[in-house]
């Protein structure tokens, strides 16, 4: 009924991005990255980065750090730039994150 995104051949699902009694999302991307696999960085593995939503993108080819301030998103950063198609993340038992990515495999996520 409501939306920002566009189909996949590019043309207009609708103009409509409001509507009575519907929520706005907290944060978009425009153009879509394609979200898929998100997680929060919980651990104290990362230093200043916990707190941190991780968001996967199959169109782009990367990890998404936002950066979160009063649940909005406030700065976002490109992890992994070209990597391939990010289909999942996850924080394992250890505290590292690990990353699910198409025709490469599972990759650790480690801060130098």
């Amino acid at each position: 009924m409501i939306t920002y995104g566009k189909n996949y051949s590019g043309t207009t699902i609708t103009d409509t991005t409001k509507k009575e009694g519907m929520e706005q999302p907290l944060h978009y991307w425009d153009p879509s990255i394609a979200p898929s696999g998100m997680a929060f960085i919980s651990s104290n593995k990362y230093g200043d980065w916990k707190g941190s939503l991780l968001v996967g993108s199959l169109k782009f080819n990367y990890l998404d750090r936002c950066t979160l301030e009063d649940g909005k998103v406030i700065k976002e950063e490109r992890l992994l730039d070209g990597i391939g198609r990010v289909r999942s993340i996850e924080q394992g038992p250890d505290g590292f994150i690990y990353v699910g990515v198409e025709n490469l495999g599972i990759v650790k996520l480690i801060r130098t």
